[in-house]
């Protein structure tokens, strides 16, 4: 059974967020946009390309009303060593979320079992708390945080405009599309 347009599952979690500890759970993620990027690990390689893409493009998120949250299996205590560590991760504005007990990466169908880590997933949650975008990558093929705000921009505008669809490729301000027996065929 797919994931799409179902609530997140209760979860709490512990983030490293602006040097401190805080508590997160699916009760933060009501009323707004919110993307979960899960990754395998921390102080690993491909990961922190793909963090810091993210930091690269959040205040474009932020703009949308979209709150970021880093995932991975690892303590938060391990994200406060590595963002002390890491000059890319550092930078980090979005909150990195910790799942020692793995609870959160079973609960978006992302833990790789028999390794105890999550696979690279990304889950667009809208404002009622149902996932609307689901993306899983292999392990060593990183993902676009650009490509990725243009599906959460795609997603936003179907909500407010439920009777269109966004084609390929499409862009804001773009043209979408409303279905109809008229366009069958024709496209």
């Amino acid at each position: 059974m797919s994931l799409l347009n179902t609530e997140v599952k209760p979860f709490k979690a512990t983030a490293y967020h602006n040097g401190e500890f805080v508590d997160v759970s699916e009760e933060n993620l009501k009323g707004q946009w919110s993307v979960f990027f899960f990754y395998p690990a921390d102080f690993t390689f491909v990961c922190p390309t793909e963090l810091g893409d993210l930091q690269d493009n959040y205040e474009a998120f932020k703009a949308l009303g979209v709150e970021i949250y880093g995932v991975s299996t690892d303590t938060h205590f391990t994200h406060k060593a590595w963002h002390d560590s890491s000059e890319t991760i550092n930078k980090l504005q979005y909150p990195m979320l910790a799942d020692p007990t793995h609870a959160i990466s079973r609960n978006f169908e992302v833990l790789i079992e028999d390794a105890g880590i999550a696979e690279r997933g990304t889950f667009v949650v809208d404002p009622d708390g149902k996932i609307q975008i689901i993306e899983l990558n292999a392990g060593n093929i990183g993902r676009n945080a650009e490509e990725l705000l243009r599906k959460v921009k795609a997603a936003q505008h179907v909500r407010a405009n439920p009777n269109e669809v966004c084609p390929a490729k499409w862009e804001e301000g773009e043209e979408t599309l409303s279905p109809s027996l008229d366009l069958v065929g024709k496209i």
